[in-house]
């Protein structure tokens, strides 16, 4: 006879199992088997060994790819927290209509971020861009926002901030929230400034939310797509391919699928490597 007490607990956790095993397991395993093979999903599988991993060493685009997704991250993550918690900061004040902000500042996350893409190179447009129509009216020159190598991975950057920042805006909000008030009251009647109850108090208390916001916003940078495949196409001069654009190129451009899964893989390897270093020198105990 069946011991219903012994099988119910493997019961409740077989969906997760089975969903672990099909969208998980299987995915990476056949990812890491595809890596030692050719394949263009047409023609069977050809196993070629370690040639997509002597490639990929060898890939200067890839490289190209890999540096303008860290030019991005170098730019996007000090602006996202930057902005997110100076604009928290606000929010967290007794100011009027402080729920009707909060909703306009968390309205661009909910936006579909082809929407957003679409409208941010309509307003960095060359000829017609509403923010070049206002440089040209204060009498300075047009800028390439998207078409000149040097600015344009920058340009993306704040695009993808302005998306964003909501989203961290009520991250730090909940951050600044859970700051015990008496240590402002004792630090009040110490005469402390706003400037040093920030940083003596605030920053410190908030550290695993900024922990948070960097690890988040990281893993956002590393998984740049949708802004630079709709904007630029990875142009001008490949200025702005990101590393999954590239990816994305290699796999479904030119169907190099076992070679696109290499990239992939070491792909994720790097952003776990930065996650860690992340962790080791930003993180602190309280």
């Amino acid at each position: 006879m069946i011991n219903r007490k012994k099988i119910l607990p493997y019961l409740l956790v077989s969906p997760y199992v089975i969903h672990f095993i099909l969208f998980v397991a299987f995915p990476v395993g056949f990812s890491i088997v595809l890596t030692f093979h050719k394949w263009n999903i047409i023609s069977p599988m050809e196993f070629t060994g370690v040639n997509n991993y002597i490639r990929l060493v060898n890939d200067k685009t890839f490289l190209k790819s890999m540096g303008n997704t860290i030019i991005f991250l170098l730019i996007h993550i000090p602006l996202q927290i930057i902005f997110a918690l100076f604009l928290a900061e606000i929010l967290n004040q007794k100011i009027k209509l402080r729920g009707v902000f909060r909703g306009a500042f968390f309205l661009p996350v909910i936006v579909s971020g082809v929407v957003v893409t679409i409208l941010w190179q309509q307003l960095y447009g060359y000829d017609t861009g509403l923010f070049n129509r206002l440089l040209v009216m204060i009498g300075l020159d047009k800028i390439g926002w998207l078409t000149d190598p040097n600015i344009a991975m920058a340009s993306i950057a704040v695009m993808a901030t302005w998306k964003n920042v909501g989203l961290y805006i009520v991250l730090f909000l909940v951050g600044l929230q859970t700051v015990p008030t008496q240590y402002y009251e004792a630090a009040d009647l110490e005469g402390a400034t706003h400037f040093q109850k920030f940083f003596k108090i605030t920053l410190p208390m908030i550290n695993p939310t900024i922990f948070m916001v960097m690890i988040l916003s990281t893993i956002g940078g590393f998984s740049l797509f949708i802004e630079p495949y709709i904007m630029t196409g990875g142009g001008p001069l490949n200025s702005t391919v990101s590393a999954v654009l590239y990816i994305y190129k290699q796999g479904f451009f030119y169907y190099h699928m076992g070679y696109a899964a290499t990239l992939g893989l070491f792909f994720a390897f790097i952003i776990l490597a930065v996650i860690m270093i992340q962790k080791k020198f930003i993180e602190k105990d309280h």
